[in-house]
């Protein structure tokens, strides 16, 4: 990430916690491989655990302070991406920033329609005709949906990710563009920028 935030300093006291505990647990883990040399999978597991906690949080700071100057929605936007992934419905959503995205996209079907979570499930609904592609969002406009965004050709990527999110990091490769992403297979949230994807915790 390019960007730099200043963490508020509770936020910092919090990730300073969860830090110490991965270290604490690093050292267990250490001690127990050392000396005891039974299976330790199970302290692998929950060391990766509070990882990935600490991953989210920080992932989750970062979307606010990104989205915050481009759009006043963050609320409404995180409360839509957190409903289509416990239905388990695919989305994709292109928040615009300093950059145009429109030249970058195909297949656009204009909505021009004010920023509204129930739209935005709606929208990504199965079965509505608009569901496939991504939303295209500036500042409080839906300006269009059913976006196709072009792929990443990163091959690294490639071979992890399915089309919704080689997508989402294909656009944020050539623009400043940040994409929220709901997986249909998981409901796991992820935003991609910079050509990086990281997952969030709303």
């Amino acid at each position: 990430m390019k960007e730099q935030q200043q963490f508020p300093e509770d936020f910092q006291v919090t990730i300073k916690q969860l830090l110490q505990q991965m270290n604490d647990e690093v050292t267990d883990i250490n001690q127990t491989f050392s000396t005891l040399k039974c299976c330790i999978l199970s302290d692998l597991e929950e060391l990766q655990h509070t990882m990935d906690h600490i991953k989210s949080n920080v992932s989750s700071y970062y979307l606010k302070a990104y989205l915050e100057p481009f759009t006043k929605h963050f609320i409404t936007l995180t409360q839509a991406v957190q409903r289509l992934s416990e239905k388990r419905h695919g989305a994709l959503i292109v928040i615009e920033r300093s950059i145009l995205v429109e030249p970058f996209l195909l297949g656009s079907i204009r909505v021009n329609a004010p920023v509204t979570q129930l739209l935005l499930e709606s929208i990504f609904y199965p079965g509505n005709p608009l569901h496939d592609g991504g939303v295209l969002i500036r500042g409080d406009w839906i300006l269009s949906a059913k976006n196709i965004l072009p792929l990443t050709r990163n091959t690294e990527v490639s071979n992890k990710f399915g089309t919704r999110h080689r997508a989402a990091i294909g656009l944020s490769e050539q623009t400043d563009a940040l994409v929220l992403v709901v997986s249909e297979e998981t409901g796991r949230i992820s935003f991609a920028m910079n050509g990086e994807i990281f997952p969030i915790k709303t």
